[in-house]
């Protein structure tokens, strides 16, 4: 028998890769969450994290019970639920970031829908920043979107670097101005890269603006310009571009669910996403 709050423990761990950021998420002390991952590895009797002063990784059998402690988890709050026989009603306006487009955001939502009929899903899709802004203003109940490190709310689902992406065949001229392919305003990643080139001095000019990511992915392919992108969500048929383009550093971002009251749909929505973190660094396919 292994322990649901050890199971959930150790998913968090494993997604954030930080004992730190874990307990941060799950409202825990760092030492109860070293305490649930000992536990769990004495269950086991296997390691399941290697750790140092530096670093977090998983071990072969730390990924081999990421795919049991989320089945585990699932079957037991199904369980919960039947026997105490709550069902979740009501209406739940979620909204996604763009990013999300082509991971397996859809399959969470399909297993939300699936084991609660009755809560009516309604998905927007939008720039991060809107979608930061529709949920201040009331007219959104949760949402998971982009944010950066310092600024303050939501849960972590898991935290990434942006990186310059463009077509294989590009060449970027250091004489010209770097060509820009950018979501509108108040897109974070746009705001990003051009702090990023302003701080470098670095000339740039805007040669595509799209508000749909598949837009920017078709100006990218066709070797239009250069896009800041999650180093994790790296579309198809776009590379890293290589540093002796001298493009500066675009700093970090956090994916983070905001929005989640204690309970209800949101909350259950809230956990099956950082639950299922991992899954989002993956296409769909």
């Amino acid at each position: 028998m292994y322990d649901p709050g050890q199971l959930r423990t150790f998913l968090a761990v494993a997604q954030t890769l930080s004992f730190t950021q874990a307990a941060r998420r799950l409202g825990l002390r760092q030492s109860t969450v070293s305490q649930h991952v000992r536990r769990l590895e004495d269950a086991t009797a296997r390691t399941l994290f290697t750790r140092d002063t530096h670093s977090v990784e998983l071990t072969p059998d730390g990924e081999a019970m990421l795919g049991f402690a989320r089945r585990i988890l699932e079957v037991h709050e199904q369980a919960a639920a039947f026997f105490t026989g709550t069902r979740l009603r009501g209406r739940l306006r979620f909204g996604a970031s763009e990013d999300f487009v082509l991971t397996r955001l859809p399959e969470i939502l399909e297993a939300f829908r699936v084991e609660h009929p009755e809560v009516d899903l309604e998905l927007t899709v939008e720039l991060s920043g809107t979608l930061h802004e529709q949920l201040d203003a009331g007219k959104l109940d949760l949402v998971l979107a982009k944010r950066r490190p310092e600024d303050p709310g939501g849960q972590s689902v898991w935290h990434d670097r942006l990186v310059w992406i463009g077509s294989e065949r590009l060449r970027i001229d250091p004489e010209r101005p770097v060509p820009l392919i950018v979501y509108p305003p108040p897109g974070i990643s746009r705001a990003l890269a051009l702090e990023a080139l302003e701080r470098h001095g670095r000339a740039w000019r805007i040669a595509c603006t799209s508000g749909s990511l598949n837009g920017l992915i078709a100006a990218a392919r066709a070797g239009l310009g250069v896009m800041a992108h999650s180093r994790g969500l790296i579309p198809p048929g776009l590379v890293r571009v290589p540093d002796r383009a001298g493009l500066p550093e675009l700093g970090e971002v956090d994916f983070v669910v905001r929005g989640a009251a204690e309970r209800g749909p949101g909350a259950v929505l809230a956990q099956a996403i950082l639950g299922g973190g991992e899954r989002l660094h993956r296409a769909a396919g």
